[in-house]
């Protein structure tokens, strides 16, 4: 929020939002109206409150209403040039409708109205309104869905320039925002290009390109496909004995014990892992010779899921969710907590662990990262442990393979969707197709890959910081325009003190020609 000056220049005045402009509601349209798709030339978008976005109303995703309507409810249109804000859902969000096809105003989308006709500059009221937008929203009330109330915008304090100052105003900051867009948009321009780069050395990784001299200085280490395969196939089962091992040893103790606590539970029996078919391999990129594609499973004695348990806003130990994943890594900001020693026994991470996101929005499943031992901590449900053998593979090398495009594409094939989530289950994730090479050679890769994207985290940040810097110089800017230091004043404008007392003179006029109006028509009904 922009803090409005309380001294304002000569010839400015301090009054509130509703003394210049009021809000119009839009109309319930029933959904049974909606057209997903234009059908007609003839047929009208339909503004709502997915349809604010940044600060112009986008039409992309829009559905559509008959012609029949839009003379029906015409005063519910909306035209060019005309400011919208949201009254629920996107509080406070103030746009403008840039385009050159009429449409139809949806409930709680909010139409800005002037009192007065050619007094106001109406982008210097939108411009306004977009500093309020977080105090807006933290006015918001309601269970559930939120709403704002207009009497809470038109309390806003609002300071009102002379009306030739406004306009210089307005193409000021069109100006300055117009420069400091194309900067933004040179910035996002590099930080895709960024992703672009990622995803190109993860594919080369995957298919052996930047490991290439490396092959050649340890040819002595290489296996054949074969050799490869069988060994991974014998480590399964070497650390499926370990397993069982463990476990009769934990009984044992259990038992010496005094039986105390919960009895340890038996390793589950390996589960049976297919191999993978030509008809897969040959959509799949050309391995050097020494590697193979084979499936996910071989390198796990079972996948597991993490616990159900409610967690609580405080504990002994954070239990990592879904929205702790971050670009490979976890992220600790947002945490929930347990100090169930049962749950924390079964669901402790270790030092390697990935961690692979089984339900999400369509676009997130699939997601992973790598737990580093940061600090004692347990998973939930809706992650899986895929409980990798060190031995096979190298848990890095894992954790950017599954965030790898091929990953990815294959996840995209296999998910399920569900209303605005997907899922991909532990049978699937164990049937992904895997690149094996030997141990040596991923952690040769592992290492290539952190510290190249180590150099494209801190090229990332840098941009971060660089369209932070932008939108405070954004704010900047809007600061000093409503308290008129963005433009000098002209002695020889009208004061708005004269132009703000013509309004209220033209609303006393309104009002009494209303209230007229209405007794006539109580007399003519009566």
């Amino acid at each position: 929020m922009i803090t409005v000056e309380s001294e304002l220049p000569k010839g400015w005045v301090n009054c509130e939002f509703g003394d210049i402009a009021k809000i119009r509601n839009g109309y319930a349209f029933k959904s049974s109206w909606f057209k997903k798709k234009r059908k007609n030339e003839s047929d009208v978008p339909l503004i709502r409150q997915s349809q604010l976005k940044n600060s112009v109303v986008d039409l992309s995703e829009a559905v559509y209403l008959d012609q029949k309507l839009y003379e029906r409810f015409s005063e519910f249109r909306i035209f060019e040039g005309d400011v919208l804000i949201g009254m629920s859902g996107a509080i406070g969000k103030v746009c403008t409708y840039t385009h050159l096809t009429p449409s139809l105003q949806n409930q709680r989308t909010g139409k800005i109205e002037l009192h007065t006709n050619g007094k106001i500059d109406l982008k210097y009221l939108g411009l306004f309104l977009t500093t309020f937008e977080r105090s807006l929203f933290e006015k918001a009330k309601g269970m559930g869905v939120q709403n704002i109330s207009a009497k809470d915008i038109y309390a806003l304090p609002f300071p009102l320039p002379p009306f030739n100052e406004q306009y210089r105003i307005v193409a000021k900051i069109e100006e300055l925002f117009s420069e400091l867009d194309k900067g933004i948009e040179s910035l996002k321009a590099a930080r895709a290009k960024l992703d672009v780069y990622r995803q190109a050395v993860l594919k080369h990784a995957f298919e052996g390109k930047l490991t290439v001299q490396w092959r050649d200085e340890n040819k002595d280490k290489l296996e054949t496909p074969e050799q490869l395969l069988t060994r991974i196939k014998q480590e399964r089962e070497t650390r499926y004995d370990q397993q069982l091992q463990e476990w009769k040893t934990a009984v044992k103790e259990w038992e010496e014990g005094g039986e105390s606590g919960k009895r340890p539970a038996r390793p589950k029996k390996l589960t049976k892992v297919a191999d993978i078919l030509h008809d897969e391999t040959a959509k799949l990129s050309t391995l050097p010779e020494s590697w193979v594609w084979e499936k996910l499973g071989w390198m796990t004695c079972g996948v597991e899921y993490g616990t159900a348990a409610k967690s609580a806003k405080t504990g002994r130990v954070p239990v990592l969710r879904m929205g702790n994943i971050q670009n490979t890594k976890f992220d600790w900001a947002d945490l929930v907590y347990t100090s169930d020693e049962n749950e924390i026994s079964e669901y402790l991470l270790h030092d390697g662990d990935v961690l692979f996101n089984r339900t999400n929005s369509p676009e997130l499943v699939g997601k992973t990262a790598i737990y580093k031992g940061e600090r004692p901590a347990v998973f939930a449900g809706y992650l899986i442990r895929v409980n990798h053998i060190p031995a096979m593979v190298d848990g890095q090398y894992l954790n950017l393979f599954l965030n790898s495009h091929i990953a990815r594409q294959y996840g995209n094939n296999v998910k399920t969707d569900g209303v605005n989530q997907s899922n991909i289950n532990g049978t699937k994730l164990s049937n992904y197709p895997f690149p094996y090479c030997s141990i040596e050679e991923q952690n040769e890769i592992a290492g290539i890959l952190e510290k190249t994207f180590s150099l494209l985290d801190e090229a990332e940040a840098d941009i971060v910081q660089e369209l932070q810097k932008a939108d405070v110089l954004r704010q900047s800017i809007l600061k000093k325009a409503f308290s008129g230091q963005l433009v000098p004043q002209d002695p020889n404008d009208e004061p708005a003190s004269f132009l703000l007392e013509r309004i209220k003179e033209e609303q006393a006029v309104r009002s009494q020609n209303n209230t007229r109006t209405k007794r006539r028509r109580m007399k003519a009904t009566a």
